[in-house]
């Protein structure tokens, strides 16, 4: 308990620091993000990855090992092919992809069965990428993260998975520190680097955490567990088909855009989907520790969905003009 508490103290505050200290050497480079016509350095993704990789992996080897070896390995995997994606600018189906062969590495094959385990590899990718798609405004995908991961930590402990639980709270405390410099106005972001890997722990670990038990309630509790990031998934998949627009390109429409159309703050956009969040990780968290029924779990689903239809009215594409209506018209950069 007492080694936990202080394994995440630790990871905030270096987190923070080293953070802070990556600021200049990511600008030199170009590592950065435009938002709001700022330049925003990654270097909390890097700074997020290596502190939460450095820490584990010290308290493994101090007490001898805690099973989650391979579950490092394969998420440092996915923070090189996202800081690529930071450098180079990939195609999403080479990150989906490569993010798919880790979690087929980490698949709880022998727990789950095959079948449902390979469900869960699929589960993995789409959070995995649901949290890089949060990662556009400030303090958004931190926000969601931290929640996320503590709440995979609270059902890792309630199952005595003492690995699991102590690197999704060492995660946690990380993106805490994070945070620190990601709140409005942002001064070092998450990037694919450090969204892709917080993604795909927290989404393997929850896996992992619910091999074994039922396939229906282990879909509400992991679904729970990432609302947000499903809700902002599906508003998007959803918004863009009728506009022929491609779902995974970039684009103002995400929940966050949308809340800001109506008026609310940068701040205010973040607290109000943190609150939805957490409301969903709660209940996962409870129902997954039997003190609630799995019907609960069904609240959350239709909440999901009733936030992306209601925010899916909000306006935020012109429609596309026919051939006729755009000769002699100006030629216009598409955003995203």
């Amino acid at each position: 308990m007492l080694y936990g508490i202080a394994a995440a103290a630790i990871a905030l505050l270096l987190t923070a620091l080293l953070a802070a200290a990556l600021r200049g050497p990511a600008l030199r480079l170009r590592l950065i993000e435009r938002r709001s016509r700022r330049a925003v350095p990654l270097s909390g993704g890097v700074a997020v990855v290596a502190v939460t990789l450095t820490v584990v992996a010290v308290g493994d080897r101090s007490s001898g090992g805690s099973g989650t070896g391979g579950l490092l390995a394969a998420g440092g995997a996915v923070a090189l092919l996202g800081l690529a994606d930071d450098v180079w600018r990939l195609r999403r189906r080479v990150l989906a992809g490569g993010t798919a062969v880790a979690a087929l590495c980490v698949a709880p094959y022998a727990e789950a069965g095959v079948a449902t385990a390979l469900l869960g590899a699929v589960w993995v990718v789409g959070v995995t990428m649901g949290l890089r798609g949060l990662d556009h405004a400030d303090g958004l995908a931190g926000a969601v993260g931290v929640l996320a991961a503590f709440g995979v930590a609270a059902c890792a402990a309630v199952d005595v998975m003492d690995g699991v639980a102590g690197l999704a709270s060492v995660l946690a405390a990380a993106l805490t520190g994070f945070l620190l410099h990601n709140w409005h106005p942002a001064r070092a972001g998450l990037g694919s680097c450090g969204s892709m890997a917080a993604g795909f722990v927290i989404a393997a670990g929850a896996v992992q955490v619910r091999a074994g038990f039922g396939v229906a309630e282990s879909a509400g509790v992991l679904f729970a567990l990432s609302a947000l990031a499903a809700a902002d998934a599906l508003l998007v998949l959803a918004a863009r088909r009728p506009f022929g627009r491609a779902g995974g390109r970039g684009g103002p429409d995400h929940l966050a855009h949308r809340l800001r159309r109506l008026g609310l703050t940068v701040p205010g956009v973040t607290v109000l989907l943190g609150l939805l969040a957490f409301c969903g990780v709660l209940t996962g968290v409870l129902a997954h520790a039997g003190w609630i029924g799995a019907g609960a779990l069904w609240w959350v689903v239709g909440a999901t969905l009733l936030v992306a239809f209601a925010l899916s009215r909000v306006p935020v594409h012109e429609p596309r003009r026919s051939v006729s209506s755009q000769v002699g018209a100006p030629l216009r950069v598409r955003n995203g």
